[in-house]
């Protein structure tokens, strides 16, 4: 057996560490925006080059109240990749604003930067690209259409914690960044969680105040906010984790390069490609195949775990059915979206079950 994913063994390593700081947390008695928060929002500032970090509930909730703190709101559009999961239409959806797709590259599957400049109105406020598996997206491009149409770049990080563009960490490449931290995403917390980075001191009080209730004071508020805190277990449990986050990262990219190696002789397969100025940090090593289910289920028979990442997109959804984009109008994610199989990854991976792995795919590849 293989699994997809293996938590209990990546943090195996750590865990007398995350025992002792829930000890700690259980002994203060302070469970909400508390010691455990500030220490870890200061050092997930500092780990990603910004001023500052606001620990959120959630990774949609970090898109949110980025977008709503930005000022983003009813009768604004918002661009978003067609390829992504439903969170990041669904924050831009809360805000009152409407998200706004446009295609994605077949060799990465992040926003095509080529194209945003089409689907760019006299209401587009802002944008959300996705660093999606881990990939940074095109931000030079990206940034340069958003300063020359006076936009707004929100990113989601949520699968992108370490990932570098250009020598710099993603979550400080537009005004502001979400990320999650759901257990299975590189820096994991033991439930729910998100934050959002940023350089802008106003944007990061917005946040704070949105995250709860509106108020900045006990029942003086000042804006329709939420209830989104960021708890002490689980901002003590990341803080435990985020020193070891970039050996993680440097594990997950020798799994990928060993995947890459192993597979490349075959024809049927489509493997990730990187671009040059990305270092990736591969929180999904996704391949392609015209018959991926056949895939998944001959692994499955080998007692291999596989996984289908977004396989009905956002357009598609019942809850976007009525927007205006319907079959067809979004090509290459819709082929992507029947196309992809997502293979083990993860920290406590070892390379003899990549080889496993890899010599099953082989063996039991449909023809393309």
């Amino acid at each position: 057996m293989v699994p997809f994913v293996d938590l209990g063994a990546a943090q195996a390593e750590i865990e007398p560490e995350l025992n002792a700081a829930l000890m700690r947390v259980t002994a203060s008695g302070r469970y909400l925006l508390g010691a455990e928060l500030e220490r870890f929002e200061q050092e997930f500032a500092a780990y990603c080059g910004t001023r500052h970090c606001v620990g959120v509930a959630s990774g949609l909730s970090a898109i949110e109240l980025a977008l709503r703190a930005a000022g983003i709101g009813s009768g604004d559009e918002v661009i978003v990749p067609a390829y992504t999961f439903i969170a990041t239409w669904l924050a831009v959806s809360r805000t009152g604003a409407k998200p706004v797709p446009v295609d994605v590259r077949q060799s990465t599957y992040n926003i095509d930067a080529r194209q945003i400049a089409d689907a760019i109105t006299p209401r587009t406020a802002a944008m959300v690209p996705v660093h999606l598996r881990g990939e940074p997206a095109e931000m030079d491009m990206i940034d340069e259409i958003a300063a020359a149409h006076d936009l707004l770049v929100i990113e989601d990080a949520a699968q992108a914690h370490g990932a570098t563009h250009r020598d710099r960490r993603v979550g400080g490449l537009g005004v502001a960044a979400a990320f999650s931290f759901y257990p299975s995403k590189n820096l994991g917390a033991v439930g729910d969680a998100g934050a959002v980075t940023t350089d802008d001191d106003a944007l990061a009080e917005k946040v704070r105040l949105l995250r709860n209730y509106g108020m900045r004071a006990k029942y003086e508020v000042e804006e329709v906010g939420v209830n989104s805190r960021l708890g002490e277990v689980q901002a003590a449990a990341l803080g435990v984790k985020l020193p070891y986050l970039d050996g993680w990262n440097r594990t997950r990219s020798e799994l990928a390069d060993r995947y890459r190696s192993s597979l490349a002789g075959s024809e049927a397969l489509t493997l990730p490609e990187v671009e040059g100025w990305a270092d990736p940090v591969w929180h999904l090593f996704v391949v392609n195949h015209p018959d991926r289910d056949a895939c998944g289920a001959a692994l499955r028979n080998r007692g291999i775990e596989t996984m289908v990442h977004y396989p009905v997109l956002p357009h598609l959804s019942k809850a976007y059915l009525d927007h205006g984009w319907p079959p067809g109008s979004l090509p290459v994610a819709e082929r992507l979206a029947g196309s992809t199989l997502s293979l083990p990854m993860y920290p406590g991976l070892t390379g003899e079950q990549v080889e496993t792995v890899a010599a099953a795919v082989l063996e039991t590849l449909p023809p393309a």
